[in-house]
């Protein structure tokens, strides 16, 4: 069912964010790249490419996300959930565990 989904159809709910993770490929002395899957830890940055409305506050007023698409943001380690959307890895996070924007 994932595979009939466009990443445009995707609407996150609440303060959730969809990012795109960046991948970390590194260079030996060499001159050999090493491909991020190599390390086998989870890309900590990415680049938003999807956000939700915000979430509510106490008095039921909506708080709007401060992050915008195309942005490229910090996020802890463990907090993404996975998910696959026609074919791309793509990460799912609540906008408190936003470490930072890349400026």
């Amino acid at each position: 069912m994932a595979q009939d989904i466009t990443i445009q159809q995707v609407k996150p709910l609440g303060d959730r964010i969809v990012i795109k993770p960046l991948s970390k490929e590194e260079k030996t002395s060499s001159g050999i790249y090493i491909p991020d899957t190599a390390t086998k830890e989870r890309p900590e940055q990415g680049e938003v490419v999807a956000v939700g409305p915000g979430e509510r506050n106490e008095k039921g007023e909506l708080v709007p996300t401060t992050v915008k698409v195309g942005q490229k943001v910090m996020f802890t380690k463990y907090s993404p959930n996975e998910i696959k959307i026609a074919g791309e890895e793509l990460l799912i996070v609540r906008e408190k565990d936003l470490l930072a924007v890349i400026e």
